[in-house]
Protein backbone atom coordinates (compact mmCIF):
# COMPACT_ATOMS: atom_id res chain seq x y z
CA UNK A 1 0.00 0.00 0.00
CA UNK A 2 1.31 3.25 -0.92
CA UNK A 3 -0.64 6.79 0.74
CA UNK A 4 -4.09 6.96 0.07
CA UNK A 5 -3.87 3.96 -3.09
CA UNK A 6 -3.63 0.23 -2.56
CA UNK A 7 -1.34 -1.33 -5.58
CA UNK A 8 -2.95 -4.97 -6.47
CA UNK A 9 -3.13 -7.53 -9.19
CA UNK A 10 -5.63 -6.79 -11.69
CA UNK A 11 -8.57 -8.15 -11.31
CA UNK A 12 -12.19 -8.68 -12.93
CA UNK A 13 -13.87 -6.41 -10.55
CA UNK A 14 -11.57 -2.88 -11.41
CA UNK A 15 -13.09 -0.67 -13.32
CA UNK A 16 -11.04 -0.30 -16.22
CA UNK A 17 -13.30 1.54 -18.74
CA UNK A 18 -12.74 5.11 -17.69
CA UNK A 19 -8.79 4.80 -17.58
CA UNK A 20 -7.35 7.61 -19.41
CA UNK A 21 -3.36 8.57 -19.44
CA UNK A 22 -3.56 10.31 -22.88
CA UNK A 23 -1.96 7.63 -24.64
CA UNK A 24 -4.41 5.67 -26.49
CA UNK A 25 -2.23 2.27 -26.82
CA UNK A 26 -1.73 2.36 -22.79
CA UNK A 27 -5.37 2.95 -22.44
CA UNK A 28 -6.31 0.39 -24.84
CA UNK A 29 -4.17 -2.30 -23.51
CA UNK A 30 -5.45 -2.08 -20.05
CA UNK A 31 -8.99 -2.05 -21.41
CA UNK A 32 -8.74 -4.82 -23.90
CA UNK A 33 -5.46 -6.82 -23.35
CA UNK A 34 -4.46 -7.18 -20.15
CA UNK A 35 -6.66 -9.88 -19.09
CA UNK A 36 -5.54 -11.75 -22.28
CA UNK A 37 -1.51 -11.63 -21.32
CA UNK A 38 -2.71 -12.37 -17.75
CA UNK A 39 -4.29 -15.64 -18.55
CA UNK A 40 -1.65 -16.57 -21.31
CA UNK A 41 0.99 -15.63 -18.76
CA UNK A 42 2.44 -13.20 -20.69
CA UNK A 43 2.59 -10.64 -18.22
CA UNK A 44 1.31 -9.76 -15.03
CA UNK A 45 -0.39 -6.45 -14.58
CA UNK A 46 -0.37 -4.66 -11.27
CA UNK A 47 -3.01 -1.42 -10.76
CA UNK A 48 -3.20 1.20 -8.05
CA UNK A 49 -6.73 1.95 -6.58
CA UNK A 50 -7.68 4.41 -3.91
CA UNK A 51 -8.70 2.78 -0.89
CA UNK A 52 -12.05 1.43 -0.95
CA UNK A 53 -12.57 1.63 -4.67
CA UNK A 54 -12.09 0.05 -7.59
CA UNK A 55 -10.72 2.62 -9.49
CA UNK A 56 -7.87 2.39 -11.77
CA UNK A 57 -5.91 5.32 -10.84
CA UNK A 58 -2.70 3.60 -12.46
CA UNK A 59 -1.03 0.35 -13.69
CA UNK A 60 2.32 -1.59 -15.03
CA UNK A 61 3.02 -4.76 -16.34
CA UNK A 62 5.81 -7.50 -15.27
CA UNK A 63 7.13 -9.81 -17.30
CA UNK A 64 10.03 -12.40 -17.39
CA UNK A 65 12.30 -11.18 -19.21
CA UNK A 66 16.90 -11.33 -20.00
CA UNK A 67 19.56 -9.35 -20.78
CA UNK A 68 22.24 -10.24 -23.29
CA UNK A 69 25.59 -9.74 -21.64
CA UNK A 70 26.63 -8.04 -24.74
CA UNK A 71 24.21 -5.28 -24.51
CA UNK A 72 26.21 -3.83 -21.32
CA UNK A 73 28.79 -1.54 -21.18
CA UNK A 74 32.65 -3.08 -20.45
CA UNK A 75 32.66 -1.27 -17.11
CA UNK A 76 29.02 -2.81 -16.26
CA UNK A 77 30.49 -6.47 -17.82
CA UNK A 78 33.41 -6.49 -15.53
CA UNK A 79 31.60 -7.03 -12.35
CA UNK A 80 29.21 -9.85 -13.89
CA UNK A 81 30.15 -13.60 -14.65
CA UNK A 82 30.12 -14.56 -18.26
CA UNK A 83 26.92 -15.90 -18.88
CA UNK A 84 25.71 -15.03 -22.13
CA UNK A 85 22.24 -13.71 -20.63
CA UNK A 86 21.06 -12.38 -17.67
CA UNK A 87 17.49 -13.00 -15.90
CA UNK A 88 15.66 -9.58 -15.74
CA UNK A 89 11.98 -8.69 -15.19
CA UNK A 90 10.38 -6.18 -17.66
CA UNK A 91 8.45 -3.28 -16.79
CA UNK A 92 6.41 -3.81 -20.21
CA UNK A 93 3.89 -0.57 -19.40
CA UNK A 94 3.56 1.83 -16.88
CA UNK A 95 0.61 4.83 -16.63
CA UNK A 96 -1.23 6.68 -14.71
CA UNK A 97 -4.46 8.02 -15.28
CA UNK A 98 -4.82 11.69 -15.66
CA UNK A 99 -7.04 12.49 -13.38
CA UNK A 100 -4.21 11.37 -10.58
CA UNK A 101 -0.84 12.67 -12.36
CA UNK A 102 1.50 14.95 -9.86
CA UNK A 103 0.95 12.56 -7.17
CA UNK A 104 4.06 10.73 -7.77
CA UNK A 105 2.15 7.83 -8.30
CA UNK A 106 4.40 6.87 -11.28
CA UNK A 107 7.37 6.52 -8.87
CA UNK A 108 5.46 4.07 -6.32
CA UNK A 109 4.47 1.96 -9.19
CA UNK A 110 7.87 1.83 -10.27
CA UNK A 111 8.91 0.94 -6.49
CA UNK A 112 6.73 -1.76 -6.17
CA UNK A 113 7.75 -3.06 -9.31
CA UNK A 114 10.71 -3.37 -8.26
CA UNK A 115 9.91 -4.37 -4.46
CA UNK A 116 8.33 -7.34 -6.64
CA UNK A 117 11.26 -8.02 -8.60
CA UNK A 118 13.61 -8.68 -5.59
CA UNK A 119 11.36 -10.71 -4.06
CA UNK A 120 10.80 -13.24 -6.98
CA UNK A 121 11.52 -16.87 -6.38
CA UNK A 122 13.62 -16.89 -9.89
CA UNK A 123 16.48 -14.79 -9.44
CA UNK A 124 16.01 -11.40 -11.64
CA UNK A 125 19.22 -9.09 -11.55
CA UNK A 126 17.44 -6.17 -13.06
CA UNK A 127 14.30 -4.27 -14.33
CA UNK A 128 14.45 -2.90 -17.43
CA UNK A 129 11.91 -1.14 -18.79
CA UNK A 130 11.03 0.50 -22.23
CA UNK A 131 10.41 4.14 -22.80
CA UNK A 132 7.84 5.88 -24.77
CA UNK A 133 9.00 9.17 -24.94
CA UNK A 134 11.75 11.33 -23.66
CA UNK A 135 9.96 12.39 -21.08
CA UNK A 136 9.34 8.40 -20.02
CA UNK A 137 12.99 8.04 -20.62
CA UNK A 138 14.13 11.39 -18.07
CA UNK A 139 11.59 9.94 -15.68
CA UNK A 140 13.51 6.08 -15.88
CA UNK A 141 17.03 8.07 -15.68
CA UNK A 142 16.02 10.15 -12.71
CA UNK A 143 16.06 6.99 -10.86
CA UNK A 144 19.15 5.97 -12.01
CA UNK A 145 18.65 3.42 -14.82
CA UNK A 146 20.82 3.34 -17.24
CA UNK A 147 20.00 2.80 -21.61
CA UNK A 148 21.37 -0.36 -23.36
CA UNK A 149 24.17 0.43 -25.81
CA UNK A 150 22.44 -0.84 -28.80
CA UNK A 151 18.80 -0.08 -27.83
CA UNK A 152 17.13 3.56 -27.80
CA UNK A 153 14.72 4.22 -24.85
CA UNK A 154 15.52 0.75 -23.55
CA UNK A 155 16.80 0.95 -20.03
CA UNK A 156 17.96 -1.39 -16.81
CA UNK A 157 18.40 -0.94 -13.31
CA UNK A 158 20.54 -4.07 -11.23
CA UNK A 159 18.00 -4.74 -8.45
CA UNK A 160 20.59 -4.44 -6.03
CA UNK A 161 20.94 -0.67 -6.98
CA UNK A 162 17.32 -0.72 -7.11
CA UNK A 163 16.53 -2.16 -3.92
CA UNK A 164 18.05 1.17 -2.61
CA UNK A 165 15.35 3.13 -3.87
CA UNK A 166 12.61 1.65 -1.94
CA UNK A 167 14.13 2.11 1.86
Amino acid sequence: MTGSFSIEPLASHHERTAFSCGIDALDRYLQTQATQDIRRHIANCFVAVPLNTSIIAGYYTLAAASIPLNELSEVQRKRLPKYPVLPAALVGRLAVDRRYAGRSLGSALLFDAIQRSARADPAVYALVVDAKDETAAAFYRHFGFSEFVSRQRTFFLALASASKLTR
